[in-house]
């Protein structure tokens, strides 16, 4: 790799007379993607015919909006289906069930030819720096692909846009003509950036954009598209399981946890009172280096047990197999996600800070009893009357059949 290789971040030029990029003002509040009863499942097949067997529920039923100019961030363990979630909503994979709304439009089923226009606007950064990039392609074939993918030529040449691409995310232009071998880590994450940013997209999924990088060269990767989301008004989707990459980045975080979203709120709320018992835990996993600033509060927990598997995910709360505060309800009933605060949403029976208000169970059977009162006292008094009736006829018949098993034995003897 040459001397030169490490090039340092450079600040993001001004826009030439017909550039691509051009700086965006998103609509505030505008909903830019819609996500409702969204699925996945990859069929097991076995056997000599290749028969369905079951299903991995990688992505299992959720919903979730993305406002223009906003980061939406997606954290979970491992398997919990983030990576598949991304593909899903930029249409990479093909869902099992549930809609993906852009702009308004529905993209759920959209072919091949279909989905070409809206490439421009739905791009996707990969996690793998070394292996979503193609080695027998040169920088500039890299980066200029989508230009040739969407004929579109750009005012000035592609050679002339991809040397600004490549400045824009701090790479120096003069490496048109290198490999991708010759080039760090992190300068491959800024290849697949600028390779991202080339249509001047509105929506950017970022799959694990640091997850394979450096902790120094980490730091640059997310200075860096946050310098590109303020200059460009550009909207992500960052999917990562580095808690501490999520709060810098995010204006909104989702948990998700065996292909469900658990919680979603805004950053602020989430860190500073996670309402799920499984957000509790991942907040309690982040170290914190300053002695001064831990308390008893900050005691890590410890989960029990391992992950369901997504083959067979356990009924009612898929989280209740390792909760604390796991009750009947949580192993029958699966908890909707409501939204129990302002801008907080969670999906549980028994929410963290929230003593104020009771827990779900006790307001479904508050609401039960509610609606027993509504009912008339003569239906009540009739339904009785008919329980009793039901009890001493089948009380009778037990009775009848005693008898004649007794005067059976009896005979034979």
């Amino acid at each position: 790799m040459s001397e030169n290789a490490e090039d340092k971040a450079v600040g993001i030029p001004a826009q030439a007379d017909g550039a691509t990029l051009t700086k965006k003002d998103p609509a505030p509040g505008e909903i830019l993607l819609k996500v409702t009863g969204l699925q996945k499942h990859f069929p097991i097949r076995e056997g000599l015919f290749r028969r369905q067997t079951g299903a991995v529920r990688a992505v299992d039923g959720i919903d979730f909006e993305v406002r223009s100019g906003e980061t939406l961030g997606v954290v979970g363990e491992s398997g919990c289906g983030k990576s598949t979630m991304g593909r899903l909503i930029t249409r990479l994979l093909e869902p099992s069930a549930g809609k993906v709304e852009f702009e308004g439009k529905d993209i759920t089923h959209l072919g091949v030819g279909g989905m070409r226009p809206l490439r421009r606007d739905v791009q996707m950064i990969f996690q793998d720096p070394y292996s979503s990039l193609n080695p027998r392609h040169t920088i500039g074939t890299i980066v200029g692909a989508p230009f040739r993918l969407q004929k579109v030529t750009p005012e000035g040449g592609v050679k002339k846009e991809v040397q600004r691409l490549l400045s824009v995310v701090g790479l120096n232009p003069e490496h048109y003509n290198r490999y991708p071998h010759e080039f760090s880590g992190g300068q491959r994450q800024r290849i697949g950036i600028a390779r991202a940013l080339a249509l001047n997209p509105k929506l950017v999924v970022a799959d694990e954009p640091v997850s394979a990088l450096d902790v120094s060269i980490q730091a640059q990767v997310v200075n860096l598209l946050d310098d590109l989301q303020q200059e460009l008004g550009l909207t992500y989707v960052i999917i990562a399981h580095d808690l501490s990459v999520v709060r810098h980045v995010s204006d909104r975080i989702a948990v998700m946890y065996l292909g469900k979203i658990v919680e979603l709120a805004d950053r602020e709320s989430l860190y500073k009172a996670p309402m799920h018992p499984y957000t509790k835990a991942l907040m309690s996993a982040v170290p914190i280096p300053d002695p001064k600033r831990r308390s008893a509060k900050s005691e890590r927990i410890l989960l029990r047990g391992d992950v369901p598997s997504p083959i067979s995910p356990p009924s009612g709360c898929r989280f209740h197999t390792r909760c604390w505060k796991a009750t009947e309800i949580c192993k029958t009933t699966e908890p909707p996600l409501l939204e129990l605060k302002p801008g907080q949403r969670v999906a549980c029976h028994h929410p963290e800070n929230f003593e104020d208000q009771a827990p779900q169970d006790t307001v479904l059977l508050s609401a039960a009893k509610d609606a027993v009162e509504l009912v008339p006292d003569a239906v009540l008094a009739e339904s009785a009357e008919t329980s009793e009736a039901l009890a001493a006829e089948v009380a009778a018949e037990t009775a009848s059949e005693a008898a004649e098993e007794s005067v059976e034995k009896s005979t034979d003897k």
